[in-house]
């Protein structure tokens, strides 16, 4: 019997948990089950942004802000009202054309290369240059239940190197999905790494407007797998900034965590799960970054995954005595999240790709990880009663609209069932307390999520049925 029947033979039971009030945070989405609810295409459509002469793409859950004349960047992500990315008020609505004098930091998520410096031209010096802010020409190629466009920059004859990047937003998910792809414009060899850079807002946006930007979020973390097997010291690498950080730390459960302060400091990770999430307890809205680890081939320095925390610089003056920067650059409240493809060795006229994506959804005051499905805010517990039910508690975020599911197991791993738990929604996090009757005995359970399709999505998470006494 497939999933889909089995849910629809379910129906009267998931009635009667309702009925009863055992779901004390569970989300009614209308649109659940219908093929093609009301507004939910997705659109294309030319913007003014703070002056910009942008383009929005859009679904019922996200506006996506893409800025083509400035580098090409996206310059912001709005999910369920709350804006994600830094941009910079200093230069809104603005365009300089690209000049190694002055770097013009406009905020939003851009490519990069990597390696960066001054070395040689294996080196990437950075700064205002075609890659940064010269004009990407855009194109849109489809709308409606897809959405995507496509963003193309000039040939840079410093690196030989040109820039394409397709934006995907579906009808159906606030799921983002980035193609990006670096092109050898040149007629000899080069070897590079493509890089997303998104530069996040950890201002404090419960501040009053005046002084929004002024005040620091207090309360903005970022977090990813470190590597058991790390070929760094501490299993992570700090590449700026002083080698003790309060701010960072690997916690017992294996994730690197960074607590936003203003100071700078660039951290290096060799990461290989493939996700970094940023987490903004204030607001409780998180975004998750995923992308796929090539263990088969050599990343820039090591590093699939870098954290810059953006604030003054600790150096020492001239007469050896630490002092801290004056640089303007260093005062916007703003965190990077980057994510690093592996080198790519490139005859003239090859191209290499870097597949990544984002997951807007809700947090809360814990962070635990990140699953197919969603985020575990705060863990699932399964308990045994001494009537046969089990009772459920946990809070989730999720990336898709649709219905949680538990699948009940026995101590040989049979399955003895599945039944309905919750309707859920991205903007909202679900929290369970719940006391289900399984259909047989049962020692294990999993939550899966189940789009408005009917598409399994994966698990938020499983765990055993422990007793009252031992969980």
């Amino acid at each position: 019997m497939t999933l889909h029947l089995r849910l629809n033979r379910l129906e009267s039971i998931w009635a009667g948990f309702v009925a009863l009030g055992f779901l004390t945070t569970a989300v009614f989405s209308p649109a659940f089950g219908q093929a093609n609810p009301k507004g939910a295409d997705c659109r294309v459509e030319a913007v003014d942004y703070k002056g910009w002469q942008a383009q929005q793409i859009s679904n019922r859950w996200v506006q996506l802000i893409v800025a083509p004349q400035n580098g090409g960047r996206l310059m912001q992500v709005t999910f369920a009202g709350h804006p994600y990315l830094f941009v910079n008020p200093k230069f809104a609505g603005k365009y300089f054309p690209p000049r190694s004098s002055q770097w013009f930091n406009y905020g939003g998520d851009k490519l990069w290369l990597l390696p960066e410096g001054n070395n040689d031209e294996q080196h990437w010096v950075g700064d205002s240059d075609l890659l940064d802010d010269g004009p990407f020409t855009f194109r849109k190629l489809s709308e409606g239940q897809r959405c995507e466009v496509e963003l193309t920059g000039p040939s840079d004859p410093q690196t030989g190197i040109q820039f394409t990047r397709s934006i995907r937003l579906d009808a159906d998910s606030p799921r983002i999905n980035f193609h990006a792809s670096m092109k050898n414009t040149t007629g000899h060899t080069l070897e590079w790494s493509m890089q997303s850079v998104s530069q996040y807002d950890t201002s404090d946006s419960s501040a009053p407007a005046s002084e929004h930007a002024a005040q620091r979020n207090n309360d903005f973390w970022t977090f990813t797998p470190a590597n058991r097997n790390s070929s760094y010291l501490n299993r992570y690498h700090v590449r700026f900034g002083p080698a003790e950080n309060p701010a960072v730390s690997v916690r017992d459960d294996g994730l690197f965590t960074v607590h936003y302060v203003h100071m700078a400091a660039e951290l290096w990770l060799d990461s290989t799960e493939g996700w970094l999430a940023v987490v903004d307890g204030k607001t409780q809205y998180a975004m998750v970054e995923r992308f796929q680890y090539d263990a088969s081939r050599p990343y820039p320095g090591k590093a699939s995954v870098i954290f810059w925390t953006n604030g003054p610089e600790v150096r020492l003056n001239s007469d050896g005595n630490p002092s801290l920067s004056a640089d303007p650059d260093a005062s916007p409240y703003y965190l990077e999240a980057e994510l690093n493809s592996p080198m790519c060795r490139l005859r003239p006229g090859e191209s290499c790709t870097f597949e990544t994506e984002w997951f807007p959804t809700r947090s809360g005051s814990e962070f635990h990880g990140v699953t197919d499905a969603g985020i575990v805010i705060r863990p699932l517990r399964a308990t045994a009663m001494e009537n046969g039910k089990i009772k459920l508690s946990g809070s989730f975020g999720v990336f898709y609209s649709g219905r949680a599911i538990a699948h009940f197991y026995d101590e040989h791993g049979h399955s003895v069932g599945v039944t309905p738990i919750a309707d859920v929604d991205p903007s909202k996090a679900v929290s369970l307390d719940a006391e289900i009757s399984p259909a047989a005995k049962s020692a294990r359970l999993s939550i899966h999520l189940v789009d408005e399709s009917g598409t399994d999505r994966g698990a938020l998470q499983e765990v055993q049925a422990g007793s009252p006494d031992n969980h």
